[in-house]
């Protein structure tokens, strides 16, 4: 049981995320825009901190080196998903996802060249076939018209490298600090960018404040805050090549459940890479 600890807290991230993936459109939807979507985040993570600080008897670790590198963490990952609006903003998601989907190829390769992380043939052929899975999963051909400018690019390919990085230092740090004092650093960079995220509103437009706006939102929000506290324990117990790389086939369960709730039939590509990620999974469960 406590070799296969990384594998359990990996599974709860990888659930959350993708019943998180599944719902979190219907407050934009609702009239909630996503950067407030990103403050609600931000507070629904104080809890989860909280949590984990109970776990440690309070006694977070804020020498120098700990702050910078949970810091790292906290502004790497946070700050990718405000950079990642404004690729939106900017550019085609359908294009825009798949670039940024592939980010576990920078914690590999951080992974395996600084950290030494080794895997077994049949980890590495999982790890191959989650990347693919993963492209696949996050790939959308509905791309009309011409796409203009290059801004977007270099902002996607700015949280691509945040992400991957985010993860690689997640592990490191987690070599000489406890995770919970990670994630207490992660909380409080999520909320240091809130200002931003209030900046990028278009607070001109409707807002929906009722059930559907703020509130549902922090009932999805706290699965993200939740798949991100647990991510923190997977990658302390686990190998990061293996646990970013199975965590980021989240949008499996969301697809299976978009398909239940909403009717929505998947096209050829996502059932392929439903496919690869469930022998992904296996493959890295064994």
């Amino acid at each position: 049981m406590k070799e296969k600890k990384w594998l359990m807290y990996a599974v709860i991230t990888t659930l959350f995320w993708g019943v998180w993936g599944a719902f979190i459109e219907i407050p934009e939807k609702a009239g909630f825009p996503a950067t407030l979507g990103y403050v609600v985040w931000a507070l629904t993570m104080v809890p989860c901190a909280l949590i984990g600080m109970k776990i440690i008897d309070w006694k977070l670790e804020y020498d120098k080196k700990s702050v910078l590198l949970g810091s790292i963490v906290g502004f790497t990952g946070a700050g990718g998903q405000l950079v990642l609006f404004q690729a939106l903003r900017l550019g085609p998601a359908y294009l825009i996802f798949p670039i940024i989907s592939l980010y576990p190829v920078i914690t590999i390769f951080l992974s395996v060249v600084f950290l030494k992380e080794r895997a077994s043939k049949k980890a590495w052929t999982a790890i191959i076939l989650a990347l693919m899975a993963i492209f696949l999963l996050s790939y959308s051909p509905n791309g009309n018209g011409i796409v203009t400018g290059y801004l977007w690019l270099a902002l996607a390919f700015l949280v691509f490298l945040a992400w991957g990085i985010q993860a690689y230092v997640m592990k490191f740090s987690n070599e000489s600090m406890k995770a919970e004092s990670i994630f207490f650093y992660m909380m409080l960079t999520g909320l240091l960018l809130i200002p931003f995220a209030l900046m990028m509103t278009d607070f001109s437009q409707a807002i929906n404040w009722g059930f559907k706006g703020p509130y549902l939102a922090a009932i999805i929000q706290v699965l993200n805050s939740i798949g991100a506290l647990t991510l923190v324990y997977a990658v302390r117990y686990g190998k990061a090549i293996i646990v970013v790389p199975m965590t980021s086939l989240a949008p499996v369960i969301t697809i299976i459940l978009s398909l239940i709730v909403y009717s929505v039939f998947p096209p050829a590509h996502f059932i392929a890479g439903i496919v690869l990620a469930s022998v992904a999974i296996y493959l890295m469960a064994e």
